[in-house]
This record gives C-alpha cells, structure tokens and sequence, in this order.
C-alpha cells in the first residue's frame, strides 16, 4: 500500500524561495521608495493603461460572421484584457480580480470617449496616444523625482507588472494577501 505514492514528490519551499511576483515587487519596491514616485504612479499608471486600452479600442477590428449581432462588443482591447488579465491570473489571483475590475472601469472610460469622438470630438486614437504619452511621462518625472535614473528603465522591462504593483500596493494598504 505504502508503494502506490513513491513516484509521488514533495518539494519543501526553502526559505530564500519567492514567487514570480514577489520578485516582481521587490525589484519595483527598490526602485520606488520616494512617496511622490509612488504617488505619481498610484496616478499615471492607470493613465498609461487607459491610453493602452483605448489604443487597441480604437484600432479596426475585422467583421465576424458567427459573432452575429455581438460583433461590435469584441475588438483588440478584449484581446488586451484577456492576454492581461490570464497572465496576472498566474501571478496572483486576487490581484487579477482586482486588476479585471479595474480593466472594465478603464474600459467604460474608453467607451466614453468613443462617444466623445462619435459626437464630433477628438478622435479616440489620438486622445488614447495623449493618455499614454502623459502616463509615461508621470512615471519618468517620478523616476527623476526617485534620483534613479535606471529605474525608469526597470519600469520598461516591468511594464506590464507595473499596474498589478499599484494594486498590490493599495492591497498592501489594507492587509490583504495577495
């Protein structure tokens, strides 16, 4: 009876072990220790992610036949979304929560402004490469701010684990595990 699990393994984590994320976050962290950085991020990373979302939202999408009458509810930012939101899932499940609802309040922003252009005003496309030029922007001030040159160029390789970084450091806030 004992021999039926022998090809079973246990891995015991060591101590010096850390999740993807917590690697992640730790390189964030350092990178980020000046309150106004971390401020400007609270605010201009969802901006860059608005500009992102609304990017995609704004580039042509080709007509499905078998989508039928659901045909104008799908484009590239429900690609964005997905792709976001399976790769944060793998990080953090609860983060990803949070970041899909964040996602969808962003979302309605974008549909807002798709009225906005619809209506006669600025063209989506244009205003979502204004929002993405002013976060990226706001992180670089930040990054000045922080006195780390490099940490801007850290943001660049972390790009899409930024705006999970921001929830998580909200969640931090109050003391919910990620």
């Amino acid at each position: 009876m004992g021999k039926q699990h022998s090809n079973i393994k246990t891995t015991s984590a060591k101590p010096g072990d850390k999740r993807k994320i917590e690697v992640y976050f730790d390189r964030l962290d350092t990178s980020h220790q000046n309150p106004a950085n971390r401020l400007l991020h609270y605010v201009f990373v969802p901006i860059m992610v608005l500009g992102i979302l609304g990017m995609a939202w704004a580039l042509p999408f080709p007509h499905i036949g078998f989508l039928g009458k659901y045909n104008g509810y799908f484009n590239w930012a429900s690609f964005v979304i997905a792709f976001a939101i399976y790769f944060y899932l793998k990080l953090s499940p609860l983060l990803s929560y949070f970041a899909l609802f964040l996602l969808f309040g962003l979302s309605y922003g974008v549909m807002q402004l798709e009225q906005y252009e619809k209506a006669g005003g600025t063209p989506l496309a244009m205003l979502s490469v204004v929002a993405l030029i002013v976060g990226l922007t706001g992180q670089f001030i930040g990054g000045k701010i922080e006195g780390n040159e490099e940490s801007f160029n850290d943001d660049t390789k972390l790009l899409a684990v930024t705006p999970l970084w921001v929830l998580y450091s909200l969640t931090k806030r109050f003391g919910l595990r990620y």
